[in-house]
Order: structure tokens, then C-alpha cells, then sequence
């Protein structure tokens, strides 16, 4: 791989920094940063202000995965135990599914007509289902 003539650098998890910014497709400014099995465009911004948000931007877009895939997976595993008819067990499943969504709406992850939304059918999916 190389970039700007100059092949990659070797090693582990050596890395290194174009000399001059590049432009990707949408003509933003961007850094590129080269290692051994890739190639990454970072966006350049233009004040300080705009780093620190673009800082704050990353760190709150990991939180709010965390928070999704663990509302994702809740959901997952109260579809299963309602498969399997286990309808005590959904039943508190639920109840940690809704405490879940309320979480994440209180903090902006996920809107709060949303979270309403799939708790009611969530629960009208639980009362539809016949005890084991």
C-alpha cells in the first residue's frame, strides 16, 4: 500500500501522517493516516472549538451504540423466551426491557414516543401469548 509515493510503514501498529491534507468526495479536509492493513480518513477541523465537538461527538456516539445494542439485545432475548413460551420469565424480561428504553429516552439516546411505542407493543405481545 502507499501513500503519496511512499510505501507503508512496516512494524506493528506503525503509523504515519500524510504531509499535505487531502480532500475526500464531499471536498471536507481530512487527514489521512496509513498502517499496515489500512487506510483512514480523519476529518481536519477548522477551529478549536469545532475539535473539542468533533471530540465530544465520537465519545457520545460510543456511549449511545452501547446503549442501543444493549436495548437490541434485551429485545432479542424477550422474543426468544416468548417463543419458547416461557411467559413468566418474558415477563421480567420485560420489565428490565422497559426500565432499558426509559433509560435511554431519559438521556436522548432514543426518542420518547419511540420507547413508548415498543414498550406497548412489546407488552401487548406479552399478554397475546398463552402461559406455558
Amino acid at each position: 500500500m502507499k501513500i503519496n509515493g511512499s510505501p507503508a510503514p512496516t512494524g506493528t501498529g506503525a503509523r504515519t501522517v500524510a504531509r499535505k491534507p487531502a480532500v475526500d468526495k464531499s471536498g471536507a479536509y481530512v487527514t489521512v493516516i496509513a498502517s499496515e492493513d489500512k487506510i483512514e480518513l480523519i476529518n481536519m477541523p477548522n477551529t478549536k472549538s469545532a475539535g473539542r465537538r468533533m471530540r465530544n461527538s465520537a465519545r457520545k456516539q460510543l456511549q449511545n451504540r452501547s446503549v442501543k445494542t444493549r436495548l437490541h439485545n434485551l429485545e432479542r432475548n424477550f422474543a426468544e423466551l416468548l417463543g419458547a413460551g416461557k411467559k413468566v420469565e418474558a415477563a421480567a424480561a420485560l420489565r428490565l426491557l422497559s426500565s432499558g428504553f426509559d433509560k435511554a429516552a431519559k438521556s436522548g439516546v432514543v426518542n420518547r414516543p419511540m420507547a413508548n411505542r415498543k414498550k406497548s407493543r412489546l407488552s401487548l405481545r406479552l399478554n397475546a401469548t398463552k402461559p406455558a
